[in-house]
């Protein structure tokens, strides 16, 4: 049973989250603020985090950093619940390495679809024999890509569509498309699968 750790100032928003998670056969825990939620992933090690960005004590950005900068816990799925909708809010919170975000109020069926694609993800990366390190996208441009394109391709590889990819970035969904085909001809692939796995190998950790 896969464990999920909701970390959420609103009693009443946590405790809705924990149940649907349950429902859906998760092993759902709960923590008040941001260094709550610390204390039990360091403890308990779950399997993928939903945090709020703004909370007492310890927001969620701080949250995130804690755990991209230790190595034991960097690589633990991170989604964002987020009142804002600010297109500087998300790219902020992205850019520190979140993998998803989800604006609240959020649907239910949104929510688990939101979990089970990150999920289902961290375990194909696993199975692929995958550990990349997506907090740069400098080696990328190793591959010959602009430091654009090689941004561009640092989301694609984390599962992000175009309109996501735009929002992070603060471009048109048109701008990413031409940054996509620049990189494909680059690359010599035809796919994004295939742009996506060769961005992995250059971002293997180790």
């Amino acid at each position: 049973m896969k464990t999920i750790l909701v970390i959420e100032d609103e009693p009443e928003m946590r405790r809705n989250i924990t149940r649907l998670l349950k429902l859906e056969g998760y092993n759902a825990l709960g923590a008040e603020n941001g260094q709550a939620g610390l204390e039990i992933i360091r403890k308990d090690r779950p399997d993928l985090i939903l945090c709020d960005v703004m909370m007492p004590v310890m927001d969620g950005h701080e949250v995130l950093r804690a755990l991209r900068a230790d190595p034991d816990l960097q690589s633990i799925p991170f989604i964002f619940l987020t009142a804002k909708g600010e297109k500087s809010d998300l790219r902020g919170g992205m850019n520190l390495g979140a993998d998803d975000y989800l604006t609240k109020p959020v649907e239910n069926e949104d929510l688990i679809h939101a979990v089970t694609a990150r999920l289902q993800r961290a375990t194909q990366t696993v199975r692929a024999g995958f550990d990349p390190d997506f907090s740069s996208p400098k080696p990328l441009e190793k591959l010959g890509l602009s430091p654009r394109e090689a941004e561009v391709l640092l989301w694609a590889a984390q599962g992000k569509t175009n309109p996501e990819i735009a929002t992070i970035l603060g471009i048109s969904e048109e701008t990413v498309k031409k940054h996509m085909k620049e990189i494909l001809a680059t690359l010599g692939v035809e796919t994004r699968t295939a742009a996506s796995l060769r961005a992995m190998e250059m971002l293997q950790g180790g």
